[in-house]
This record gives structure tokens, sequence and C-alpha cells, in this order.
């Protein structure tokens, strides 16, 4: 029982890591706010597929947050604690339904499309009209997290990492 909890605990952590990291490595600012592209959203599905919702919004919440903290993006890191988590969260529950489970890339993509708002709404408080310039890249940073993780996860699983 206490080697399961471990194994859990380190997955968890693991995909922490991996968020700042994928969050940090590559970070393209956007045109009209202060927020960036990134390649973390991929480890944010990732951990939903493997984690379940509970562990998609953890994950991506906490490891985006860190992220944004450690980046300098402190004004962020409360809303992306909320986005990217909810991101998380919405994918894992999409995933426990019968097309997440048939089309994974559907329950991906959605949450990725909601990410996408998620930012807006406070943005459009933050950068007024501005905050439009956002969407475009942001949905193509859910669309590419959603393709990659789940491609990802599907050669994992080939490995038999899961």
């Amino acid at each position: 029982m206490e080697e399961k909890k471990l194994r859990q605990l380190t997955r968890y952590a693991v995909l922490m890591a991996l968020t700042v990291v994928m969050t940090m490595v590559i970070h393209i600012p956007t045109i009209g706010t202060e927020g960036y592209l990134n390649l973390g959203d991929m480890v944010v599905f990732l951990a939903a597929i493997i984690l379940g919702k509970k562990g998609g919004f953890i994950v991506g919440g906490i490891g985006s947050a860190i992220a944004d903290l450690l980046l300098g993006y402190t004004h962020y890191a409360p809303i992306t604690l909320i986005v990217k988590g909810l991101e998380g969260f919405i994918a894992g529950s999409l995933l426990e339904t019968d097309i997440g489970r048939r089309k994974p890339i559907v329950a991906t993509s959605t949450a990725g499309i909601f990410m996408a708002f998620g930012y807006f709404i406070p943005e459009i408080f933050m950068y007024g009209k501005g905050a439009v310039a956002s969407i475009p890249g942001n949905i193509m940073q859910g669309l590419l997290g959603a393709i990659t993780s789940v491609a990802l996860y599907s050669a994992l699983r080939k490995a038999k990492a899961f």
C-alpha cells in the first residue's frame, strides 16, 4: 500500500516539475498582453491522462503557477493557478466520458480552448481590447499541447511506461 502511495506522489512531483520545465524552456511573449506561449500544456494534459481530473488540476495549477513565478510573471500566477488547474480538471473529466476515452484529442483540445478563454476574461480587465490579441496564440498553444500529449502518452503506453 505504501509503495503505491509513494509511486503516485512521485508521479505528481515529476509531472509538476516537467510542467515547470516545459513552460520555462520555450516561452514566447504574446502580442498585446504580458502573457507568453509555452509547451507546459502538453504536460498538464499528460497529467490529466495519467492521473485523472484531480491530478490534472493539481499538476496544471501548481506546476504552471510556479513557472510564472520563476519567469517573473508574478501577476499572472494566481490566474494561472486557477485557469491551468481547471484546464487539467476539464481534460481529466472529459477523458472519463465515452467520447473522451475513444477520442482523447477531443477532451484535451476542448480543455485547451477553455484555457484560451480562461485567460481572456481576466486579461480584459488588465489590457482592455488588447486582450483579444492573446486568444489565437493561446488556442494554438492549447491545441499543440492537446496533440502532443496524446501522441506522447500513446508512445509511453507502447513502451510500457504506464
